[in-house]
């Protein structure tokens, strides 16, 4: 089984200790580097080539939600996971927005930390139980509100529409394809067509393009 490659980017040095602490028990994350601000975080990405990067958000020079945007860029294979102090709805959308497959509290259980960094790693979007209940709780309060006039995403065709809808409801591929009497190749298909329009990287992305345009019901 091959290592994950996880860099640390974080300006307090304490910090850094305390991941490195935790990850040295492991048999399958190996630290590769560290960065102490958003400059040399951008740099050393690029020099290392992680697999998984634990991003602050609130750094000296580039913040942390930039950084992400400019590696994914240039490295759109990396995975980055925030690991943050800051759990406003704010910082949780922007950095979902940049291409973050994860978001954890400072604080968050040491397993939990090593299970999203073992599931991001492996291409899932993984957030942490007190920001899916933020998520949760903000889908909840869309859905409240009436649907905007108009047809949103006019670049999808109608039967990606119905696609996307259904993501927003959470509603999985094979479900999905039940629903509306398809292959779940075709559902795929029409997935990966949606995320190249939209320009987002994942289901979690999708679903918060669709809820802000009052596609979900």
């Amino acid at each position: 089984m091959t290592n994950i490659k996880l860099m640390i980017a974080d300006d307090h040095k304490l910090f850094r200790e305390g991941i490195k602490a935790l990850l040295a028990v492991t048999d399958d994350i190996e630290i590769i580097g560290e960065a102490e601000d958003g400059d040399a975080a951008l740099k050393k990405s690029r020099e290392l080539e992680p697999d998984v990067i634990l991003m602050d958000i609130n750094m000296p020079g580039l913040n942390g939600i930039r950084v992400t945007e400019q590696i994914l860029e240039k490295q759109p294979q990396t995975r980055i996971i925030m690991l943050t102090m800051l759990e406003d709805d704010a910082s949780i959308f922007h950095a979902m927005r940049a291409g973050a497959r994860g978001y954890l509290l400072k604080g968050a259980d040491p397993q939990e930390v090593l299970s999203v960094i073992r599931a991001v790693a492996e291409g899932q979007a993984l957030f942490g139980p007190a920001i899916a209940t933020r998520l949760m709780n903000y889908f909840k309060e869309l859905s409240a509100k009436p649907a905007v006039s108009g047809t949103p995403f006019p670049e999808l065709t109608e039967r990606e529409l119905e696609v996307l809808r259904l993501i927003s409801q959470g509603l999985n591929n094979q479900e999905i394809a039940q629903k509306l009497f398809l292959s779940p190749k075709t559902v795929r298909n029409h997935i990966t067509n949606i995320f190249s329009k939209l320009q987002v990287a994942d289901r979690a992305q999708a679903i918060v393009r669709a809820r802000e345009a009052g596609l979900h019901s």
